[in-house]
């Protein structure tokens, strides 16, 4: 259950209303977010009342949250937080610039009337004082109502600290009216000259008007730390286009339903979670994934809501829609990860839970002390004042949850979505990293790496082996069509299965057979032993004709996704021992960790062994990251240190990981180590400022060296430091991963990159990639529509690539 709590001032406040809530009963667990406002409680729903109840006897304002519109909300009540201040800050400024000038301006040289000078004057000075000193008690008495309703309730907080302090400087300065007041009347000047230069209402209003200032910039501050969640929420899409009555209709965009056919142009922001029907299209999915190239979607692809459709055209059908879809389970999350605690946090929590206590209590013994010594009573009442005042503990109650909101959100830009401020926490301090393979390390399904043709030129083996596996559903037959691209296939007749073999039908009157070394065995038929394939971890499809002619051999893998080998060495880079996962066998799992530049690997692991092996590691010693798909690696995900999910953009929902990311590239854990670093290294900056802090001027203010009005802007300049030190995070930015060797094929001899103009969308894209993969040579090629230029792979002849580029009615310029 998540409630809404108002009335906390600072980390006081917070650790008074989770004591009250455990003690209902039925209650297991309730954390306080501060900075929210919000507190989530673990118990039984007919535990609400007295939840409520409990809350409210502390002093403080309890509701269940309304989770509709309550970013919204949200701003709004800070807007109105901050209007509200600004004009207290306003009335109490001018009224107090207007105190000191007649307190302390003679002191300057500022001319101040005559009727104010004088012992005869004197109680008429006073009560000018007096009377400006009231506009800022009056326009800020939310101190004095809050805290002295804290002290009845025995929790008192920061407002208490504040309206003890400023109250008995006023209170005192009022009694000296009344103590002048009598001396004049017994003709007792003596006093009167005392009492009139230590009235302390200037310390009052001034104590008053500094903490208002601090704590304007502190919500100024702090509303910029939900920057990351408001942005998440302006991607959403006002309208969306929908297919109704076979005709195109424009409506609001919270209107559209499950099966609703969903229309996006070039340009046009997705509204709804869905399955591509048809059309084909470059979708930015950056504020999603964080992948800054568009990703290219066609008929049977996933999209997601508040990606941007660059080019192209896009009908697809709505199967997420309202709070159903990716967008608004990543604004959940990191809703949910910014309100929770880490486990550091603690600390604070228990220590401000008894600190302001035992700060008045010092605040008492430092009174009781100097007036024992011998000194007066204004020295004693000074003393004890700075003590209350720059102790307020706003600093220790900011340190932590700032940080963690600023970190979760900026987690989210980067496609690193963190579950709770424990991840964040602990992610920060594991020395190793475990990596599954299949879907994390490599792309999850084969892919052609190598075409080795015989009795056949390399074009026609492919050819005939894309129209032989066509009618196949096999991964392998699927990996052939898609290498063979968009040529034209011959038909095929007769087409049979053969289980445990291969396939075979008849082309152009001719029988042929693709399969295993079985098959071919069967057939009589001699191949190549392709020895090195198997260390390789690559699996070699043979094909030959009814006659028994060796046409060549296909070998296909799962290959490296293109930036493993790059992240790996990034988790190295970080002093990181990464081992490898997996349930192959021990050649195929040494073939991919030695392309990944992994040394240390665990093979022939069934899935529901994985976690015992993530044990051993611990018990070790490791702090064990565990990185996998979040499907068959769960219990390993829940039984490691750390949890990190592979996201696949819409496949977010894994509750066994702790954190989750959201594209399906491995830089992202170094990444989320990376910001976990840097959110605790602030964290700690923050806890180490606001304790030194405390440490440093609780002791000057007892020895009577601190004005109150220095306190009061020393304790509103800490407030405002904690706050601005989590907000650097904001500005971190994943490193630049270095530059990396393509692993897809088996020899690059050459990357070529030729700058090619023309090319407008993704037809031309899959056109030129097309024409540059039938040159001679050619292993791979990569067209980037943004930068207008495609790479290619292998030792195929330049000249020969710019010939079919120009003939294919492009423009080769470099």
């Amino acid at each position: 259950m998540k409630f809404t709590v108002t009335g906390m001032t600072c980390a006081a406040c917070s650790a008074r209303v989770e004591k009250v809530t455990r003690q209902v009963a039925g209650v297991e667990k309730a954390d306080v977010n501060l900075l929210a406002g919000t507190m989530v409680v673990d118990g039984p729903q007919e535990a609400v009342n007295a939840i409520i109840k409990a809350v409210t006897d502390a002093g403080y304002g309890a509701a269940l949250k309304d989770e509709q519109n309550v970013p919204k909300a949200a701003d709004t009540q800070q807007d109105a937080a901050e209007k509200q201040m600004k004009i207290r800050i306003i009335g109490s400024s001018i009224f107090l610039v207007i105190l000191m000038y007649f307190t302390m301006g003679h002191m300057v040289g500022l001319p101040v009337p005559g009727w104010y000078h004088g012992p005869e004057n004197a109680l008429t000075a006073a009560l000018l004082q007096f009377l400006l000193t009231l506009p800022a008690v009056i326009l800020n008495r939310v101190y004095f109502t809050k805290g002295l309703k804290s002290l009845w309730h025995r929790s008192p907080n920061m407002d208490s600290l504040i309206a003890v302090g400023s109250g008995a400087a006023l209170v005192y300065g009022v009694a000296a009216l009344f103590v002048m007041s009598a001396a004049m009347g017994h003709g007792d000047w003596e006093t009167v000259n005392r009492y009139r230069e230590n009235l302390y209402f200037e310390s009052s209003a001034m104590i008053l008007t500094l903490i208002t200032l601090g704590k304007f910039l502190e919500t100024r501050a702090k509303g910029k730390t939900g920057d990351a969640i408001r942005s998440l929420m302006d991607l959403r899409p006002k309208t969306a286009t929908v297919l109704r009555n076979g005709k195109e209709v424009t409506i609001p965009a919270d209107q559209v339903r499950v099966g609703d056919t969903v229309i996006v142009r070039s340009g046009g922001r997705i509204p709804v979670d869905g399955t591509v029907l048809e059309g084909r299209a470059a979708v930015d999915q950056s504020a999603l994934t964080g992948e800054s190239v568009p990703v290219e979607k066609g008929p049977g692809d996933s999209v997601a809501a508040a990606t941007i459709n660059t080019e192209g055209y896009l009908c697809f059908r709505a199967e997420q829609v309202g709070e159903d879809t990716t967008l608004q389970q990543v604004i959940r999350m990191v809703e949910e990860a910014g309100g929770s605690k880490a486990p550091i946090a603690r600390l604070a929590d228990k220590i401000a839970g008894i600190f302001v206590p035992v700060v008045m209590g010092i605040a008492a013994l430092t009174f009781a002390g100097w007036l024992i010594a011998g000194h007066s009573l204004e020295y004693a009442l000074t003393a004890a004042i700075s003590v209350l005042v720059i102790s307020c503990p706003c600093a220790l109650g900011l340190a932590t949850p700032v940080a963690i909101m600023v970190g979760t959100g900026r987690g989210a830009k980067l496609g690193v979505l963190f579950k709770n401020g424990a991840a964040l926490e602990h992610l920060h301090d594991v020395d190793t990293v475990v990596l599954d393979k299949t879907g994390t390390l490599t792309a999850g399904k084969p892919s052609v790496t190598d075409i080795l043709p015989t009795d056949a030129d390399k074009n026609e083996l492919l050819t005939l082996a894309a129209a032989l596996e066509k009618p196949s559903e096999h991964l392998f037959a699927r990996a052939i069509l898609a290498e063979a691209g968009d040529r034209e296939l011959p038909a095929v007749a007769a087409f049979e299965t053969l289980p445990g073999q291969g396939v075979t039908g008849v082309i152009g009157g001719k029988r042929y057979f693709g399969g295993n070394r079985r098959l071919m065995d069967d057939r009589g038929i001699a191949v190549p032993a392709y020895d090195t394939f198997k260390n390789q971890g690559k699996t070699p499809l043979y094909f030959a004709d009814e006659t028994g002619r060796y046409l060549g051999a296909i070998a296909a893998a799962d290959i490296l996704k293109p930036d493993s080998r790059a992240a790996v060495l990034a988790l190295q880079k970080k002093k990181l021992q990464v081992v490898m996962l997996t349930g192959d066998n021990e050649d195929t799992a040494r073939a991919i960790a030695t392309a990944a530049g992994i040394s240390e690997v665990i093979a022939d692991v069934l899935p529901g062994d994985k976690l015992n092996a993530v044990k051993k590691l611990q018990a070790q010693g490791r702090k064990v990251v565990m990185v996998g798909d979040g499907i068959n690696d769960a219990p390993a995900l829940v039984t490691a240190d750390v949890g990190i999910a592979i996201g696949a953009g819409t496949d977010i929902a894994m509750e066994s990981a702790d954190v989750v990311l959201m594209s399906g590239s491995l830089t992202g854990v170094s990444n989320a180590v990376g910001l976990s670093k840097a959110t605790i290294r602030i964290i700690r900056q923050n806890l180490f400022w606001a304790f030194f802090y405390n440490c440093l001027g609780i002791p000057i203010a007892v020895s009577g060296l601190l004005s109150p009005m220095i306190g009061a802007a020393a304790m509103s300049v800490s407030s405002v430091f904690v706050v601005s030190n989590a907000l650097r995070l904001r500005r971190y930015s994943a490193p630049v991963q270095p530059c990396m060797k393509k692993t897809s094929k088996e020899e690059i001899k050459m990357d070529t990159v030729i700058h090619v103009e023309g090319m407008m969308c993704p037809h031309c894209k899959a056109m030129v990639e097309k024409v540059c993969k039938a040159v001679p040579g050619t292993v791979d090629a990569v067209v980037d529509l943004q930068a207008k230029n495609v790479t290619v792979t292998g030792d195929a002849s330049v000249d020969a690539l710019k010939k079919a580029i120009t003939d294919a009615g492009y423009e080769v310029v470099g």
